[in-house]
């Protein structure tokens, strides 16, 4: 039987593309819970100010500043944590990019780039992970973020839906493969739904109107929950928010319907009410207002779907108790 994980008060957690977003809100949260945490992102400006508030707020960290698109960056990355920390327990691989346009329109630079970033990004980060953690008499955890659109795609985001698909079938060999080596190493996908993140405001966009999330939204720290989850509790894959499962539910079960239901989802990508000129958002640099967790659009904060997957009994329980509850209720009106 596999080793358990350290609690997330005894880790080292590396964080890629930890300036916003629920990267942002892994590292305010681990470092609040006790961990020691090594920040890697492209912006040195905003990754100096999330140390200095983690610090400020009685925590740990430090930064690299990193291209993940480049092998020598998160080799690095990982040389300097070793450096500083002695070595790391948990490594997120959370950077991404995206960008809204006809597929017919966008660039072939431009699906490239999104490779580098949210597919080689990856592939680095896991390997260089890998390599340190796989024969380690302590285990370790590797966390990659898929997302929703690794098992389903749509208008609009077709690279960054095609990214998210070989994360996903990447993660999944690697997972494979170290279970076949006999390794400690837990491999986590972890599957967002539509996370009221900076995404819209950061992604490249050719549209020529302003790019929107489809509801239901939830909001940052729900992932950032999931992942320091998956940092103490072994998880083979984690979707955040029940909406995000059922249309993926919908895509395998009925996928040429879904197909035919996916073409209106341009509409729910795009305000066409906001023209807007192009927008080169963080694709080839950074964007320049990160240090944010939310974007324009806020999130709920509570999905009974993650709570669940999460505290299984807890919930049980619950249910139980709304059972027993609502009999009784029943037998007094009777």
């Amino acid at each position: 039987m596999a080793k358990s994980l350290k609690p997330i008060s005894e880790q080292v957690i590396v964080i890629t593309g930890a300036t916003s977003g629920h990267g942002l809100c892994t590292a305010q949260k681990a470092a609040a819970a006790g961990a020691k945490v090594m920040l890697a992102a492209r912006d040195e400006d905003v990754l100096l100010q999330v140390c200095d508030e983690i610090r400020d707020q009685g925590g740990t960290a430090d930064y690299v500043v990193t291209d993940v698109g480049v092998e020598s960056d998160i080799q690095h990355l990982a040389d300097r944590t070793i450096e500083r920390f002695g070595g790391f327990d948990t490594w997120v691989n959370n950077a991404g990019i995206g960008m809204y346009g006809d597929i017919l329109e966008v660039p072939t630079e431009d699906h490239r780039k999104i490779f580098e970033t949210n597919y080689w990004g990856v592939v680095y980060g896991s390997l260089t992970a890998a390599r340190h953690l796989k024969d380690r008499e302590e285990p370790g955890a590797i966390i990659n973020i898929g997302s929703i659109n690794s098992d389903m795609s749509g208008p609009l985001l077709a690279s960054y839906n095609a990214s998210k698909h070989a994360v996903k079938g990447f993660t999944d060999a690697l997972r494979i493969e170290m279970l076949g080596a006999k390794s400690g190493l837990s491999v986590t996908l972890i599957k967002p739904s539509a996370i009221g993140t900076p995404f819209t405001e950061h992604g490249r966009n050719i549209t020529g109107y302003e790019a929107r999330l489809p509801r239901p939204i939830y909001a940052p720290e729900l992932v950032a929950d999931a992942i320091i989850d998956a940092a103490q509790h072994r998880r083979r894959a984690v979707t955040v928010g029940a909406g995000g499962k059922l249309q993926v539910l919908g895509a395998v079960m009925f996928p040429s319907i879904f197909d035919r239901l996916a073409t209106s989802m341009r509409d729910k990508l795009l305000y066409k009410d906001r023209p807007v000129p192009m927008e080169e958002g963080n694709l080839y640099k950074p964007h320049g207002d990160d240090g944010r967790t939310e974007g324009r659009q806020h999130g709920r904060r509570f999905s009974t779907f993650a709570a669940a997957r999460r505290h299984p009994k807890a919930l049980l329980g619950l249910l139980a108790l709304a059972g027993v509850g609502g009999a009784g209720l029943a037998l007094r009106k009777g």
